[in-house]
């Protein structure tokens, strides 16, 4: 039992080395094409973004008498950064930083551009902008993190949210990657060649073996062995170079049979 598994097995996977082998220049094309499309969509379709990231602190200040209670302040201090969070990211702050910013920016439109990221208990998070245009995404993030540290005090009448670090022009983009983007085609192209590598053999009806035959319950009447055009040519080309010969031959013996005469007739002729 474990021999005949093991057979199929093998069998299994010839079938699918062979299909592969066979269906090489789909896979090669499609592998290419794809690869190709992913380059030339990244490169020239799609618009670079840029980023720009100002840090935010949340640190309220105690006096000494109160330095026992510091490690409870600094976890409600964290807890409170998701709030935080939605508060940069709400109206009332996006259209003062609309406003301050222009150049057509809305509240929907920063919506999109802005994220905020932190690290898990850590007092300082991130203020996140990705736009086409590198100076724009700095400044929206200087005037957001601005704008939000001036409103949270009247918001919720707190002042423990100074800026770390103000963000800077970043002239690499962030998006699109082109290696990554190629990466991600290739691999596509590959797959999807091995995918009609597959289909293309699936449909193929053709009678390949015996077989295919005593599957579909039918009788072998016989096997057309395959001819290559070569072989073709060259079969053709000794059996025109055997009827020369034999042409040849057939002339010299009727040469020989003829009289004396006739011959010496022929010899003058000649």
């Amino acid at each position: 039992m474990n021999e005949t598994s093991h057979s199929e097995a093998t069998l299994s996977i010839e079938d699918i080395l062979l299909t592969l082998r066979k269906h090489l220049k789909i896979i090669i094309g499609s592998t290419i094409i794809v690869t190709l499309l992913a380059f030339v969509v990244t490169f020239f379709v799609m618009t670079p973004k840029y980023q720009s990231t100002t840090q935010l602190l949340v640190n309220r200040k105690l006096d000494a008498s109160e330095q026992t209670a510091a490690l409870q302040q600094t976890q409600a201090d964290v807890q409170m950064i998701s709030t935080y969070k939605d508060i940069i990211t709400s109206p009332t702050i996006l259209k003062d930083v609309a406003k301050k910013v222009g150049n057509g920016q809305t509240v929907g439109k920063l919506s999109s551009e802005i994220s905020i990221s932190s690290q898990q208990n850590s007092q300082v998070f991130s203020v996140d902008v990705q736009t086409t245009d590198p100076q724009e995404a700095a400044k929206i993030a200087n005037v957001t993190a601005q704008t939000f540290r001036n409103k949270i005090k009247s918001i919720m009448s707190v002042n423990n949210v100074s800026i770390v670090s103000k963000a800077a022009v970043n002239e690499s983009p962030v998006s699109p990657r082109l290696p990554l983007n190629i990466a991600i085609g290739f691999v596509l192209g590959l797959l999807a060649g091995i995918g009609l590598a597959f289909l293309n053999e699936a449909l193929d009806k053709t009678v390949k073996d015996e077989a295919f035959l005593a599957e579909a319950g039918l009788t072998s009447l016989g096997i057309v062995s395959e001819i290559s055009d070569e072989d073709i040519k060259k079969r053709a080309f000794a059996g025109q170079q055997h009827g020369q010969h034999e042409h040849h031959t057939r002339v010299a013996e009727t040469t020989d049979e003829l009289p004396p005469r006739s011959a010496e007739l022929r010899r003058r002729v000649n």
